[in-house]
């Protein structure tokens, strides 16, 4: 899909984005909120949300899920095996993060009830990685794709009509 480093930016940052928008309301109607907090609340929950991903994905799991998915035994040929093995690496990987991160809010907001901090945080990441897998997979992959080929992607530079030479 992206072949400079610049596509590589925008679709990742596209990526992050319907993965955040999902995940926050998916996160948000697990644990009892959607009605309890306000517009501007949520807001400001997707745009931190989306900065500490955008971060995590360009500069850590990013990279490394890359590298794990293109060193696999796989024919590398065939576009929907490498697409499979980007999304279960970055997923896993995003999910094991953000999962992280979420526990942290929720440990600094009081509202982890008494439960262990890794029982807490193994049952964060099972949530989320039943939900995102298929949500990457079935919905935010393909049409982040379909976007990015269809808005970003650079299909070269068109020669404009040129006049005929009368002299």
């Amino acid at each position: 899909m992206p072949t400079t480093k610049k596509e590589n930016f925008y679709f990742g940052l596209m990526m992050c984005t319907g993965m955040v928008v999902f995940m926050t309301f998916y996160n948000l109607f697990t644990h009892g909120l959607i009605g309890t907090v306000s517009l501007k609340e949520i807001l400001v929950q997707l745009i931190t949300v989306f900065i500490v991903a955008a971060v995590v994905e360009i500069f850590i799991v990013g990279p490394v899920a890359k590298k794990i998915a293109f060193s696999l035994p796989y024919d590398k040929s065939k576009k929907v095996l490498v697409i499979l093995a980007l999304a279960v690496c970055m997923v896993s990987g995003m999910v094991l993060v953000m999962s992280l991160y979420g526990l942290g809010t929720a440990y600094f907001s009081n509202s982890l009830e008494g439960e262990s901090l890794f029982k807490s945080y193994f049952t964060l990441v099972f949530k989320n990685f039943i939900f995102a897998f298929p949500l990457q997979l079935i919905i935010v992959g393909p049409t982040v794709r379909y976007l990015f080929v269809k808005f970003v992607k650079d299909k070269g530079v068109k020669e404009p009509l040129l006049r005929p030479d009368w002299s």
